[in-house]
């Protein structure tokens, strides 16, 4: 299936501080610069924060990995996980339509959703509040017919079952995962023969069990199950796992938005520190590429031109105050400068010098 980003777009993506927290202690399970192993947790985790993937959301996951653009996308657009327009608000149903569910009723499933949602596959309902598809073998296909919802399943499904969890939903319920039969797992239909006791007689498997415990189920994450997010970060590496304290400083990175290299830069706002002196042109008409600085991308470099910012040595002689104005008038990256130590790139740039980063730009042809 052609799988493409949807025609509209919002205007931006940033983490929760929370999810940022999380998603950045992800990023200590790899060793450095290797920090790219951690894309498809964290594209996930944007996709519950915001319920499907923006191309802001993809861009923002790449600036916080340091990835290409189009390698994250590469991957936002492989995986069938990930939905790449907009989706309801407070379900999307994914209906397993492979040969054992199509079998055991997964026709009568869709039909449910054609009447109830969306006569089409990843349409969204009057209300807004659902959406629906047809996907590949789910997994669990002695419970069949089945369909997905976020992490859970919800098995053993008739139409007339399908249609009242629906409808619960609209009521604001929150349906209990896995099967909707009574079954433990997946045994026999008639009941088993054999290992019948379960672990402490509980009823639920563990990762129902689990789910219905955190009340983590049809509810999406949005950042403020601090407990809940951060738990693997209490074993981390705290030499390279993120201080909570300058997480709550430094505001999180905004994804650049599509825009002409000249576009006219915004008028310099009021602000903290002093304006740095700028030039009216490059020197000699010869400007330094400014994408060489990590963090720095086509449009950035273009707003640094207009602020008459042309050469390495420049941004390497700015002051703290300086520099607290100039992240001050990064309109849409607010405090990105200090954030990717841009000075003392430049610095290093300046010099004839070279940074990893503005290796591997000049080798692949690869900016920010």
């Amino acid at each position: 299936m052609l799988r493409r980003l949807s025609k509209e777009q919002p205007a931006s993506f940033e983490f929760t501080p929370a999810n940022l927290d999380w998603a950045r202690a992800q990023m200590t399970k790899y060793p450095e610069g290797r920090q790219a192993s951690a894309v498809i947790p964290i594209l996930w985790r944007a996709q519950e924060q915001e319920g499907w993937l923006s191309r802001p959301a993809i861009e923002y996951v790449g600036n916080l990995l340091g990835m290409p653009y189009i390698r994250v996308l590469e991957v936002a657009t492989f995986y069938f996980m990930f939905q790449l327009q907009p989706i309801g608000k407070v379900a999307h149903i994914q209906i397993c339509g492979t040969t054992t569910c199509m079998i055991c009723g997964a026709e009568d499933l869709i039909r449910v959703c054609r009447e109830k949602i969306s006569p089409e596959a990843h349409g969204i309902s009057a209300d807004g509040r659902f959406s629906w598809e047809e996907v590949e073998c789910l997994g669990a296909c002695a419970n069949a017919p089945m369909i997905q919802i976020g992490k859970d399943f919800y098995e053993d499904l008739t139409a007339e079952k399908l249609s009242a969890l629906i409808d619960g939903l609209a009521d604001g319920s929150v349906p209990v995962p896995g099967s909707q039969t009574g079954r433990f797992s997946s045994e026999p239909v008639t009941g088993l023969t054999s290992l019948v006791e379960t672990k402490g007689g509980s009823e639920r498997n563990a990762s129902v069990a689990e789910a219905l415990r955190v009340g983590d189920t049809i509810k999406r994450i949005d950042g403020t199950e601090v407990p809940i997010l951060t738990k693997w970060k209490q074993g981390a590496n705290q030499t390279t796992a993120p201080d909570a304290a300058k997480l709550e400083e430094k505001p999180a990175e905004k994804p650049a938005e599509a825009a002409a290299p000249t576009a006219a830069a915004p008028a310099p706002v009021a602000s903290e520190g002093t304006r740095p002196a700028g030039l009216e042109g490059a020197r000699d008409g010869k400007a330094d590429d400014l994408k060489l600085i990590k963090g720095v991308g086509p449009k950035l470099e273009a707003l640094l031109n207009s602020l008459g910012f042309w050469h390495f040595d420049q941004i390497a002689a700015w002051t703290a105050d300086e520099l607290a104005w100039v992240d001050s008038n990064l309109e849409g990256f607010h405090g990105r400068a200090s954030r990717d130590e841009w000075v003392k790139q430049a610095d290093l740039l300046a010099k004839g010098g070279e940074t990893e980063f503005s290796r591997r730009a000049e080798k692949d042809g690869i900016y920010d």
